[in-house]
């Protein structure tokens, strides 16, 4: 079975991330909409950042807009949405698509 450090992704900046570089770290990975009504949850989010990445914490924030259509933007525009309005440091990967097919 695959397991998550099996993975690459792409960040909002087109950065590819090897996710075997988190292993012996606590992981938490998000689903995220910058026009959700949820959206607040990013403060949370960070102050949970901030109090533990120095103890392992990685959090991973995927943007997606299938959900409603709650994340419409650019991937550059969400992520500058995040920082400007929340503080966001942790990482915002690319828009992902859950309609797309991972199999070839």
């Amino acid at each position: 079975m695959a397991k998550i450090y099996d993975f690459k992704a792409q960040t909002s900046k087109g950065k590819e991330i090897d996710f075997s570089q988190y292993r012996g770290k606590v992981l938490l990975v998000v689903n995220t909409a910058s026009k959700c009504g949820f959206t607040p949850q990013f403060a949370g989010l960070e102050e949970l950042n901030q109090k533990y990445k120095d103890k392992g914490l990685v959090i991973i924030g995927f943007p997606c807009n299938q959900f409603k259509e709650q994340d419409p933007a650019e991937d550059s525009k969400i992520e500058e949405f995040c920082q400007l309005n929340y503080g966001v440091t942790f990482q915002i990967m690319k828009k992902g698509d859950a309609q797309r097919s991972t199999t070839a």
